[in-house]
């Protein structure tokens, strides 16, 4: 009996063995659907079919056709998506010119801006406006919108220009401007207008850095390559369009390996309501009694060096300090005083001379105006006459000294060991509180400024 069940079994599995060398896949896929269709059994699979790699391998070629059904539907039938383009408007635009640069080719609308008084008044010829238009498949006008911001009051100007049937309609708006806060850093390779335009910063944001920190850095004299920045700033949008820049809110400006830090930060107390200030983080306040440079740093001003005397031929650098600028730069009293010479010496051409306290004064020099007279008062920052080449100068510059009993000295020694005024005792607590969250934002900017030098 035994014996016959044994034999009974080997014959099975001869079957078995032959049944598969002929149909492997047939004895795969019906031992899946025992898996798949839930008998009730249990079983211990194993892949009876031989390994794929062992068996022949046979390439069938048939054609297929394919038909592609296209709805009963024209490419004209579709709707037509509008277009939106956006220009700068320039000073020498016209209509025609305007409308072409954006992309739109409609008579009409182009008549509409020549004969609209409110398009002739606020648009044509107005450079910085900022112009959207939004064009049917035809490239004909929709819609123009422009946006500006004419006075740093808060608000924006809007044109809106709509199609209306076979007619336009414009109408002129007067919209509060939003605020939204930006970062920024960048590394100093050859000045730092070109360091803030690789960083996409606003050429106002690179002033205000350079005004920030112009009781501690001379920007026309001493920046390095390598010296980098990180700042937070406000930029004011309108419709949600960059449209100008706001107040610097922090930064920070690493020159020459040393770091110095700011933040806009303004008093609660009610004597101190309408003011506010750059201070260090630390709470003392970054207007100094004197300014390192008696130019406003800007684009035009920032590219001349200190430059060989043609005529005495030795630097002048010993006797004061030359800024070469263009004709006609402004020059400002880097301290109050009282205007205590202006007029015409032999050798400094047209010179202001400001008569500060402790006997300190300030000379001004090869000026091509003088805008003040003697024994004016002036203050910090005010405009007193413009860069020229009066006395003996052979090109554009302004000569400056700074002189303490009669002695020159290095005026950024003197801007750097000028006195501040700290914020007051009662507004520290809330000084430090802001000024916890202003390291935070700084250390977020440092970043942009190091992924920017990589």
């Amino acid at each position: 009996m035994k014996h016959g069940l044994i034999q009974a079994v080997e014959t099975c599995l001869a079957f078995a063995r032959d049944l598969t060398e002929r149909h492997p896949k047939r004895i795969t896929a019906v031992v899946a659907a025992l898996l798949v269709g839930g008998t009730g059994a249990t079983f211990a699979v194993a892949n009876l079919a031989p390994d794929a790699a062992d068996l022949p391998v046979r390439t069938v070629v048939e054609s297929i056709p394919l038909q592609l059904v296209l709805p009963e539907t024209t490419l004209s039938a579709l709707p037509a998506t509008p277009l939106y383009r956006s220009e700068l408007t320039r000073s020498t635009d016209t209509a025609d010119s305007l409308l072409k640069r954006l992309g739109v080719f409609d008579p009409a609308a182009a008549a509409f801006l020549r004969t609209n008084s409110q398009v002739q008044q606020v648009l044509l010829g107005r450079a910085g406006r900022n112009v959207t238009v939004e064009v049917d498949g035809q490239q004909s006008l929709l819609s123009l919108t422009a946006r500006w911001s004419p006075m740093d009051d808060g608000t924006f100007k809007r044109l809106s220009i709509r199609k209306q049937g076979t007619d336009f309609t414009a109408q002129l708006e007067t919209l509060p401007l939003v605020a939204s806060t930006r970062l920024g850093g960048g590394v100093i390779q050859t000045s730092l207008f070109a360091a803030t335009d690789d960083a996409r910063l606003p050429d106002a944001i690179a002033v205000q850095l350079a005004e920030i920190f112009s009781g501690d850095i001379d920007f026309h004299r001493a920046l390095r390559k390598g010296d980098r920045f990180s700042v937070v700033y406000e930029t004011l949008e309108g419709d949600g369009e960059p449209l100008r820049s706001g107040r610097v809110l922090s930064a920070e400006f690493v020159n020459a390996g040393k770091a110095h830090q700011a933040m806009w930060f303004r008093e609660p107390t009610a004597a101190e309501a309408s003011k506010g200030g750059y201070y260090t983080l630390d709470g003392d306040s970054l207007r100094r009694a004197f300014l390192a440079s008696p130019m406003e740093f800007s684009r035009v001003s920032s590219g001349f060096k200190m430059r060989f005397h043609p005529i005495l031929q030795k630097w002048r650098a010993h006797l004061g300090v030359d800024y070469a600028a263009a004709t006609g730069t402004p020059v400002r009293t880097v301290g109050d005083g009282v205007v205590d010479f202006a007029g015409v010496q032999n050798g400094f051409g047209n010179v202001v001379m400001v008569k500060h306290r402790n006997n300190q004064t300030t000379v001004y020099a090869h000026l091509s105006r003088i805008a003040v007279k003697k024994g004016q008062a002036v203050s910090q920052g005010q405009n007193i006459g413009a860069v020229g080449s009066t006395g003996w100068a052979t090109g554009p510059h302004l000569h400056f000294e700074f002189r303490v009993n009669g002695v020159h000295h290095d005026p950024l020694t003197i801007a750097r060991q000028s006195e501040s005024i700290p914020v007051t005792a009662s507004a520290k607590p809330l000084f430090d509180k802001a000024a916890a969250q202003v390291r935070a934002q700084l250390s977020a900017a440092a970043q942009v400024s190091l992924a920017s030098a990589e």
